[in-house]
């Protein structure tokens, strides 16, 4: 396979953080390569390095070392301008706390992100509306966040993020305050997504049931990345949860 198939490829990822008179290795030296298309999610311990790796994939925060490609430009030689794009219309972002303006109504909230990079009115009313109907909310465009369910709410984050149809959308934990039958809702979504608009997914989880129904499931220990989801994990989770 030629790195023109994959979005993302990191070498060597590294990221430390002081702790009193040593470090600790948040992530430990993780080569990686994600494709084009591809829908993966991520699963680990607290603490183990998940949110960290979105950020540095996301080039929101920066290695300690090793190096970072995205479409096969190495994200530590891009210029200001060139990250700030990066980040504007190629890459995707959406949290668990949906991270919605209050002051803004669902179709306002999905336009921002165009606004922001001068996209023309009229395109930008038809994308909105259009991402609408795929997140299933044709009618609920003018409701503001505090009239919507949480679920509608993440729908609603979840076609911000795709507002200016990037090439990759990383999600951390965006489940995590949902029940679980909304849960599945917003995840039928994100493979509708994945699967019609050939968007990228990286979805950090918690749940055994989201990272299982993904074409490459991962798992974060001790900042390393491994295929499939280890048993040890489970055994970790298990112990945390107390079923164990």
């Amino acid at each position: 396979m030629s790195d023109e198939d994959h979005v993302i490829v990191t070498v060597g990822l590294t990221k430390e953080y002081p702790f009193g008179e040593t470090t600790i290795k948040a992530i430990n030296g993780i080569d990686f390569a994600l494709e084009r298309g591809d829908y993966a999610t991520i699963v680990g311990p607290s603490g183990s390095g998940k949110t960290t790796f979105l950020n540095l994939i996301g080039s929101i925060d920066s290695p300690t070392s090793g190096e970072i490609y995205f479409d096969g430009k190495k994200i530590s030689e891009m210029t200001g301008t060139e990250l700030r794009d990066l980040r504007r219309t190629k890459v995707g972002f959406v949290f668990q706390a949906f991270n919605l303006l209050e002051i803004l109504t669902a179709s306002e909230n999905i336009a921002l992100p165009m606004i922001i990079n001068g996209t023309p009115a009229r395109e930008r009313e038809d994308r909105v509306q259009e991402l609408l109907e795929i997140i299933g909310m044709p009618d609920r465009g003018n409701h503001f966040p505090m009239e919507l369910s949480g679920g509608e709410r993440q729908r609603v984050a979840i076609a911000r993020a795709l507002a200016n149809k990037p090439e990759v959308i990383l999600l951390d934990e965006p489940t995590g305050q949902l029940d679980s039958n909304t849960s599945r809702e917003i995840m039928d979504y994100l493979i509708k997504i994945n699967e019609e608009e050939n968007v990228t997914l990286i979805v950090v989880t918690h749940e055994d049931s989201i990272a299982t129904k993904a074409k490459r499931p991962l798992t974060i220990i001790d900042g390393k990345i491994y295929e499939g989801i280890l048993e040890s994990f489970l055994s970790i989770k298990a112990i945390e949860e107390g079923t164990l």
